[in-house]
């Protein structure tokens, strides 16, 4: 302190008596003292010394603030203006929610037809799994431009603003590309909307994906058939489409 301080014109006695410590009284307790015998380490049972004076300061930026907000609202959609109306069942991925084969019929056979509007199914299995066989109604979105351009370009509105827009996405197993399109929408809805407000605030993932609902609802799906991803007579076709989604 005092090399730092001290002028190289003046002589370092001089400076000295300046920064001398005031003796104070030994038998008074004094907040400095106390202070002092609180901070000695390796003392048991005692607390270390906090600064006087200094307050703690807690400053939380947006995506802070938007993830308190999602704990503090788990069983609320997205905008966070109702709950979700499907019931949900435990998932690979705890940030999504999960349906059963059965609530995807309920879904399909029109149960919740008095509160959805419209109810959209994305299928994002790679075209030839498509076309061996898929869920009536789905839509095919195996990339992440098409589900941009079919979803967020022109989002669908109700005309019924008392119904729902829901989405559904799905893969073979809703393991990785299901769930990871999800997200995506869910990232590029957040990105034009101003905060909290979303096109698709109800987002569901189907459990199992078509690999566990196709043999329990085969009437659902055309045609009435399962093509897995690695068949044998379409390895080119998946190198292709591994390829362009990267």
């Amino acid at each position: 302190c005092r090399q730092l301080f001290r002028s190289p014109s003046m002589p370092s006695s001089v400076i000295r008596p300046i920064l001398k410590r005031i003796d104070r009284p030994q038998d008074r307790d004094t907040p400095v003292k106390t202070k002092r015998r609180r901070s000695v380490a390796g003392t048991p049972g005692e607390e270390a010394a906090e600064p006087v004076g200094v307050e703690e300061t807690v400053s939380f930026c947006q995506e802070e603030i938007e993830n308190l907000l999602a704990n503090d609202h788990q069983e609320l959609i997205g905008d966070f203006s109702k709950a979700y109306l499907l019931q949900t069942v435990e998932g690979k991925h705890q940030d999504l929610k999960y349906i059963s084969p059965e609530m995807m019929v309920a879904v399909l056979t029109g149960q919740f037809s008095s509160l959805i509007e419209s109810c959209v199914i994305v299928d994002c299995r790679y075209p030839y799994e498509y076309e061996g066989g898929h869920i009536k109604g789905a839509v095919n979105l195996p990339m992440e431009q098409d589900v941009e351009e079919f979803l967020l370009k022109k989002p669908i509105v109700p005309f019924d603003a008392s119904k729902r827009v829901i989405v559904i996405f799905h893969c073979e197993f809703s393991s990785e590309r299901g769930p990871r399109m999800c997200r995506f929408v869910r990232e590029k809805d957040r990105a034009c909307n101003e905060y909290p407000h979303l096109h698709y605030p109800e987002l569901y993932v189907l459990k199992g994906g078509y690999r566990e609902f196709f043999p329990q609802y085969q009437t659902h799906c055309e045609p009435q058939d399962y093509r897995p991803m690695h068949h044998k007579d379409f390895k080119e076709d998946l190198c292709k489409f591994r390829l362009k989604s990267r």
